[in-house]
């Protein structure tokens, strides 16, 4: 089960995500999202666990809790939406600018 965690503290490392839910079972991968201009931590991040008994344990004890101090909102992660992509040129394309 692929679950989304955020309101993560932006010192949350991939390997601190995976540790909180270890205490519930295998954890096949955890990821925290960063910006690509700035490298930091948007906040929010992924983990994958193989069981979802396990997982849905993880959820429901983790969401609401607090970690350094930020209280952690945690839920099964849905589908990612597809969103059209304007091209490269933006509202441009097409049009002269002059």
């Amino acid at each position: 089960m692929n679950i989304f965690v955020s309101n993560l503290s932006f010192d949350i490392l991939d390997e601190d995500l995976r540790g909180f839910f270890e205490e519930f079972g295998t954890v096949d991968s955890s990821k925290i999202v960063f910006d690509r201009e700035t490298r930091r931590s948007r906040g929010f991040g992924f983990v994958e666990m193989p069981n979802e008994d396990e997982a849905r344990k993880a959820i429901k004890a983790l969401d609401g809790g607090s970690v350094e101090g930020r209280p952690l909102k945690v839920n099964e992660a849905k589908p990612r939406e597809e969103r059209p992509r304007s091209s490269s040129y933006g509202s441009y394309a097409g049009k002269s600018r002059y």
